[in-house]
């Protein structure tokens, strides 16, 4: 298994992982305890699973978590895990949106690594307190962007550091679904409800939901970095208050320009996210449904067809893949490596300055996330105009 799956230090420990959300009835919190537990390096010991005490507290029972650990809210499980000689190592944020700020923020304050899901929090000024909050405290914070843990999108980066393609051109990212096509949020659906939700989701709906993978995705591969956007945010389901189909020009510093578009109404879409990336010298081609495939066409030449595993697969490829080649590697497997990444980070802090570090999304991915849904915002309110991202 090229993941280590031992303790970097010496013998073999889990990290002792707490989660914050994810009980009965979420979606999302299911991924990431599986994820934790691909490459046996995490042990969820603890948990406030839910916003209702009660149904916090039976949550975790269905878990497994003992009784003491079992909370009924984020504040005290920070106060009491902080307190503890065996207490968690990490805490794992899997609320809506509107929480990941508050939890954050309480369980660095703890002195506790902090692993968030996307987006980092729904306001700038809320995103600027934690990246000043973990350079203070120096834990740990890993933003569960999963796609950037898929072997072929870490070829395709280092395909791009090594400069194969030449000097980037063009950036084309798309993130198509079609489940929001009808208002689904009214049918009581807890998922579709949250994420339409203002209060609950922030500013953007689609854009923070998909838009931000697409484009954490696409400056992850490249390295780039984006100068100004024009957008516009459309919302076509009649009664919902957040967008649903996102359409993007963006300017990268440097002299790159590209398109994003992100929808959740595309009907025939199922989970389209596609990243096509150009340059001087060849361009690059990959979708999400298809993850262990990457085309890459040389100007001149025939497209060739790179796989996970194959001839031509890199190292920065073949370290997170877990399985021989041909056997489906994707969903589940990208979050394990940003969890296995984490787990890296957190044991052996050192090692994020050695030739080979850990790589996953920072806080400051985060920042830059919340940077772009809140220019996007932005842009679309004044009919489309141009910003600047600061």
């Amino acid at each position: 298994m090229p993941i280590e799956a031992s303790n970097e230090a010496g013998g073999h420990r889990r990290i002792r992982l707490g989660m914050v959300g994810g009980g009965q009835g979420a979606f999302i919190g299911a991924i990431h305890r599986i994820a934790a537990r691909i490459d046996d390096q995490f042990e969820l010991v603890a948990g406030a699973l839910a916003s209702d005490p009660v149904r916090a507290k039976a949550s975790a029972k269905e878990l497994g978590i003992a009784d003491d650990r079992a909370y009924g809210s984020f504040e005290e499980m920070a106060r009491a895990e902080a307190a503890r000689a065996d207490g968690i190592e990490a805490v794992s944020i899997v609320t809506p949106n509107h929480m990941h700020g508050p939890v954050a923020k309480a369980f660095l304050e703890a002195g506790i690594n902090v692993i968030c899901d996307k987006p980092l929090t729904t306001t700038v000024a809320e995103a600027e307190e934690l990246v000043a909050l973990v350079r203070k405290t120096g834990r740990v914070f890993v933003v569960t962007h999963n796609y950037t843990g898929y072997p072929m999108i870490r070829q395709a980066r280092a395909m791009i550091a090594n400069g194969d393609l030449g000097e980037i051109r063009l950036v084309q990212a798309e993130y198509l679904q079609d489940w929001l096509t009808e208002r689904l949020e009214a049918s009581g659906q807890k998922q579709a409800a949250w994420r339409t939700d203002p209060t609950r989701s922030g500013a953007g709906g689609c854009i923070g939901d998909i838009g931000t993978h697409a484009y954490n995705l696409a400056c992850f591969v490249t390295g780039l970095e984006l100068d100004e956007l024009l957008a516009q945010l459309s919302t076509f389901v009649e009664g919902r208050r957040l967008d649903d189909d996102v359409q993007i020009l963006l300017k990268w510093k440097g002299g790159a320009k590209g398109m994003l578009w992100a929808s959740q109404v595309a009907v025939g879409n199922e989970n389209g996210l596609t990243l096509r990336i150009y340059g001087s010298k060849a361009g690059l081609e990959w979708a999400q449904e298809n993850p262990n495939q990457l085309w890459f066409t040389p100007y001149g030449r025939p497209k060739q067809l790179l796989t996970r595993g194959g001839a031509g697969a890199l190292g920065e490829a073949s370290r997170v893949t877990r399985i021989p080649s041909g056997h489906p590697e994707g969903y589940l497997e990208g979050f394990a490596t940003i969890y296995a990444e984490a787990a890296r980070a957190i044991r052996a802090p050192q090692a994020r300055s050695t030739l080979d570090p850990p790589i996953y999304p920072t806080v400051e991915d985060g920042l830059a996330g919340i940077k772009f849904i809140d220019a996007a915002v932005r842009s679309s309110a004044a009919n489309g105009a141009w910003i600047r991202l600061t």
